[in-house]
């Protein structure tokens, strides 16, 4: 049964049901690491609009460094992102059943490599957090695209911007009253998208709070069971490779 529902959630072969529940799953994640990455390093790194704007502030601050230093945040997300369409494509031209668990197992390493990095960061503080924002903005990158390929764009995972707008728009439709009813358009609230979208919202919110606490508790090595469960996750389409057990390839 689990190795079933690991295929189930990330294997090749996509469904609604799949999408929704690894996009909470992830979203989840993305909250744990950006909390906990934030008490680690002072800042967020789940979303690049911050990041843009502090470039603008910055440069026109004339503090180059500090430019520099979110120009190569924003980068680091941009090249995790470029990393996942490269993993994918490589794995979807090869019929492979590990599509989309592969970005996720290079996740899942890259977050214990920011648990290992935490032994390092109080010593060499000012060399490694410049080091350990860029790797932060790369692991959130690489999940933001594997969710975004997965789900054909559907759900975003590592900011929530778009999800508590969208949640707003539902909610506006559910409070509006159609006061004749034969009247078209009728204005009716998807509650199945409104679900989606309270989930991915409760499951940041979630990891948010598990990631400050778990990160206040146990300070970096609040990442393994993180990594882990991650792990767990992705093995089960690798393992379906190793075997030579492929799906034919997509015509």
């Amino acid at each position: 049964m689990p190795l079933r529902y690991a295929r189930f959630l990330v294997g090749r072969d996509r469904t609604v049901a799949a999408n929704r529940q690894v996009g909470w799953l992830l979203a989840f994640v993305a909250g744990a690491i950006n909390a906990g990455g934030f008490l680690a390093v002072r800042q967020y790194t789940s979303h690049v609009t911050g990041l843009v704007s502090s470039v603008a502030d910055h440069l026109v601050l004339g503090e180059g460094q500090l430019v520099a230093a979110a120009l190569a945040a924003v980068l680091a997300f941009l090249l995790g992102a470029m990393c996942c369409a490269v993993m994918v494509n490589f794995a979807r031209r090869r019929a492979l059943a590990s599509e989309y668990a592969l970005p996720l197992l290079l996740e899942a390493l890259l977050i214990l490599c920011f648990g290992l990095m935490g032994a390092w960061l109080a010593r060499f503080e000012g060399l490694l957090i410049p080091a350990t924002v860029a790797l932060l903005c790369f692991i959130m990158g690489l999940q933001n695209a594997v969710v975004t390929k997965l789900s054909n764009a559907v759900i975003r995972t590592t900011h929530m911007t778009g999800v508590v707008t969208d949640l707003g728009i539902e909610l506006g439709k559910l409070l509006y009253w159609n006061r004749v009813k034969d009247i078209t358009p009728f204005v009716r609230a998807d509650r199945e998208r409104m679900r989606v979208l309270g989930g991915l919202l409760a499951a940041f919110v979630g990891g948010g709070v598990v990631g400050a606490y778990g990160f206040k508790r146990l300070g970096f090595g609040f990442t393994v069971p993180i990594a882990v469960a991650l792990t767990v996750v992705a093995l089960v389409p690798l393992w379906d490779d190793w075997r030579g057990h492929r799906p034919p390839p997509r015509a």
